[in-house]
């Protein structure tokens, strides 16, 4: 059965399967007046005005889009979307001018949250997360990575990883899977970070490769973390099994993530707030995407934004992502980080929604099934209560969504769950 999506006001296509950067990120493929026809899950024509009339008959449904901003759906490329508990109590830390890396050397942060996830059940994993997929997908996401990194040791890295095939399976959303076991060094492992290394390479990569729980690794290159020298090898063993590339660098200072990132050739790098010009160079040139993450620096009140501009200035391709996590972006929205983007790094909405989707599905390497919207690709998108893409940016703080369509279903109608 068809479903055709007819009257579109502004239809936002991004078309193009590849990453954009420079003048390419203000083109959005905006077609007013336009139609989407959906069969089988998959995007059968794009056009304008009347063209859909052809399949209209006993057996299609329609929706008329008159007023609405369409757009792919959002793809949300950096998460860590399944831990346990909250951390509401680092709050008043930050206001009294506790940094992160103060509050994660002191057993809080990261080493919180992973005490919590150890405790959790895979069944309490599930519901916990399953809640924050469903807010995503409300909010208009359609596909999402999501990071182990609460577990940090391997039987609670593997139970992580084992929740995100269980969530892939039987929630709309579909998940992206990415080992980050160098995510901090375990209490346990406090005098003897040499140790865990050893056990990540020997160990933990070896078994979450044999039992395919994983697409990507990670690891949190950063000052009191883990070491340039540190995450090249944990990253080469990773890309010895056949696992690709992600990298958490240079978030608070430039202690060389990027240059290493276009090193390795990672698929992405992520955070980005302290890279150097040798950093953004080394990204440029070896294709990697520079995942930035807005809500991340608006929570921990940094004052100042990774510098997106410069970025694509010098041809670096960004995405945008929301970081949902409990202790540094407590946000499952990325229409938030969409606000962030505009007002903090001051990004034009056509950039914007380039960075949230086709850019995004790079950073996953699914630009040739997801991203935009066209021909052949898988319909996922995202119907949005606004007349423009433009005011879609500019109204914030609310919840635009009147619907979303995964694989061709309709899962979210008049902003309520349908699936």
């Amino acid at each position: 059965m068809a479903l055709i999506l007819k009257n579109i006001s502004t239809l936002v296509t991004c078309k193009g399967s590849y990453g954009k950067t420079k003048e390419e990120m203000k083109e959005a493929g905006i077609i007013n007046n336009g139609y989407i026809v959906i069969d089988n899950g998959l995007i059968q024509e794009v056009g304008n005005d009347n063209g859909y009339l052809k399949y209209i008959n006993d057996d299609s449904e329609s929706i008329d889009c008159e007023g609405k901003t369409v757009t792919p759906g959002l793809i949300d490329c950096h998460t860590h979307v399944v831990y346990s508990g909250s951390r509401e109590s680092e709050l008043k830390l930050k206001l009294n001018n506790k940094s992160y890396i103060d509050i994660l050397n002191s057993g809080g942060g990261i080493l919180s949250t992973v005490r919590n996830t150890r405790q959790s059940t895979v069944n309490e994993l599930i519901a916990e997360s399953s809640k924050r997929l469903n807010t995503m997908l409300l909010h208009g996401t359609t596909t999402i990575e999501s990071k182990s990194g609460y577990g940090l040791n391997l039987i609670d890295e593997a139970k992580i990883l084992e929740v995100n095939k269980v969530l892939d399976k039987e929630h709309p959303i579909d998940i992206i899977s990415t080992y980050l076991g160098a995510h901090a060094i375990p209490k346990e492992y406090k005098d003897n970070r040499e140790k865990y290394i050893e056990e990540i390479i020997k160990e933990h990569i070896p078994y979450v490769v044999e039992n395919d729980l994983a697409e990507y690794i990670d690891v949190f290159c950063e000052e009191g973390v883990f070491t340039v020298e540190e995450s090249r090898a944990i990253l080469e063993a990773g890309i010895n099994k056949g696992l690709k590339v992600k990298l958490h660098g240079d978030e608070i200072a430039s202690i060389g993530g990027g240059e290493l990132a276009g090193e390795l050739k990672a698929t992405s790098a992520e955070h980005l707030v302290a890279i150097s010009d040798d950093g953004i160079k080394a990204l440029n040139q070896n294709n990697v995407i520079a995942v930035l993450l807005p809500s991340t620096s608006f929570y921990l009140m940094l004052n100042h934004y990774a510098d997106a501009r410069k970025m694509i200035n010098k041809g670096v391709k960004i995405a945008l992502s929301t970081d949902c996590n409990p202790g540094t972006s407590p946000n499952e929205s990325l229409q938030f980080t969409m606000t962030l983007a505009c007002y903090g790094m001051k990004l034009l909405p056509e950039e914007i929604i380039n960075a949230v989707t086709i850019n995004a599905a790079c950073a996953i390497n699914r630009e040739n099934e997801i991203g935009s919207i066209e021909i052949g690709k898988k319909a996922d998108l995202t119907i949005f209560n606004s007349k423009s893409l433009d005011y879609l940016i500019y109204h914030i703080g609310d919840n635009a969504v009147d619907k979303v369509i995964k694989n061709g279903k309709i899962v979210v109608r008049d902003g309520k769950l349908n699936f």
